[in-house]
């Protein structure tokens, strides 16, 4: 009996560990919840306005024990930092998601901490710390917004206490601790459950996009086999012309069978998006960049000839080798797809894949000269299901290339100009083994 009771809680810390591996450590951070440059617009005008109108409510209309205006207006412009340019500009980026975090940890647990204290904890604070924890929740990551309620709240209180807060909180302290405490636990559960649901759709669908992709392979090596079956038949006694004929035709199809291999093998990636690899090994980037180019399945000898490669400092850095192939195989789809819309044929130098260092980073840089990406939607082309492809894309590629780097502890960017290209720049930590590698002499 006491040997079953031990196996049985041996199982049952394995499952929490799988659980605080797998919900925890594990699944990527959501700084911002349902990301878009017009939320993020109407946060920081309802913010703003906000607090100038509960000025006046608290002040005026319906007094309470402290108001402040000096606060008020602090945070009023605090609210600005929603409203920032470049915060707007890729809401989904880490820069973006620290700065959102920075700014409603200060909006939500200090500010509303701070508040209660100083009006000693009477009802009208109460219900709005309560409404303050549930919209954490509902605005912000459930892990940030866990940690930030505990910071918030001990920031919030020790700041209150230095200026002088009243010593005693509410007629019935406890009473108090029970309410907050039941909003809370709510607040947690609602949090994690959204996340649990959000995460099972996105993995369902891209599981079943996986599944359908590696399906394909199947007829595909069915007309491989029809290729070299065209390729046996040229060989026989025809003439030269039927000769040409049957070797052009088996080299359409297997050039075929091998573009749609490597979608496939694109889409099985792209399913991979919520289960990367934690893999940490060094990568040397222009060797890497060498090897993907010169076996990507171009559709014609145009499109090879307008890739330039061009190492100006190689560098390595830490992450999946086979990741970030895929990344840079996603990058260059998307620029001779560019390319292919343009009004001119591809010519040479029209795609240029740069490595170099940069700030202390190393940067990969896969530049085209094809249409371009409009302001409006370059805040959005990294979204999950967001194609600027009309009904040639899935919308999964640039979030997975996002995925990717910012596992590695990298950032990717986008900059361009509609009908004059794009460039996307892919910044990594360098490894320390990049001290090694001398730059190329210059020809």
């Amino acid at each position: 009996m006491l040997r079953l009771d031990r196996l049985q809680l041996k199982n049952t810390m394995a499952r929490w560990r799988q659980w605080w591996r797998d919900e925890v450590v594990d699944t990527p951070m959501e700084p911002i919840l349902h990301p878009s440059s017009r939320r993020l617009w109407w946060i920081g005008i309802f913010t703003f306005g906000g607090h100038m109108l509960f000025f006046m409510i608290w002040s005026k209309a319906l007094p309470q024990p402290y108001e402040n205006l000096l606060a008020r207006l602090f945070m009023a412009f605090t609210a600005l930092i929603y409203l920032m340019p470049s915060l707007r500009a890729d809401p989904t980026s880490a820069p973006s998601g620290r700065l959102f975090t920075l700014a409603t940890w200060i909006q939500l647990p200090w500010f509303f901490s701070w508040m209660y204290c100083m009006n000693g904890g009477n009802p009208v604070w109460l219900g709005s710390v309560v409404a303050m924890v549930l919209i954490y929740y509902h605005a912000t990551d459930w892990r940030l917004a866990t940690l930030g309620l505990i910071s918030g709240g001990l920031a919030g209180g020790a700041s209150a206490h230095l200026l002088g807060a009243p010593p005693d909180l509410a007629d019935q302290p406890m009473a108090n601790v029970v309410v907050i405490g039941f909003a809370w636990s709510m607040g947690l559960m609602l949090g994690l459950s959204s996340a649990n649901l959000r995460r099972a759709r996105l993995i369902n669908t891209l599981s079943t996009m996986g599944v359908m992709a590696h399906e394909l392979r199947t007829p595909l090596a069915t007309v491989n086999l029809m290729g070299d079956v065209l390729r046996n038949l040229s060989q026989n006694d025809v003439s030269d012309s039927k000769r040409k004929k049957f070797e052009e035709l088996a080299t359409r199809l297997q050039n075929l069978v091998r573009s749609m291999n490597r979608q496939i093998d694109t889409q099985i990636s792209n399913a991979q998006l919520l289960r990367l690899p934690r893999e940490n090994m060094p990568i040397q980037a222009a060797d890497l960049v060498h090897e993907v180019v010169s076996n990507f399945p171009y559709r014609s000898s145009r499109e090879r000839d307008c890739v330039r490669v061009q190492i100006q400092q190689d560098f390595v850095f830490l992450g999946s080798r086979a990741m970030f192939a895929q990344v840079i195989v996603n990058l260059l789809k998307n620029a001779l797809h560019a390319l292919a819309s343009a009004s001119h044929a591809p010519q040479p130098g029209d795609l240029r894949v740069d490595v170099g260092i940069h700030h202390g980073k190393g940067r990969i840089a896969v530049s085209d000269d094809g249409i371009g990406i409009s302001h409006e939607l370059q805040s959005r082309i990294f979204e999950p299901f967001y194609s600027t492809q009309a009904g040639a894309g899935n919308g999964l590629g640039l979030t997975f290339c996002k995925n990717v780097v910012e596992a590695a502890h990298g950032r990717i960017s986008v900059h361009s100009e509609p009908g004059l290209g794009a460039v996307f720049m892919i910044d990594l930590p360098l490894s320390r083994a990049s001290a090694t590698v001398a730059a190329p002499p210059t020809p």
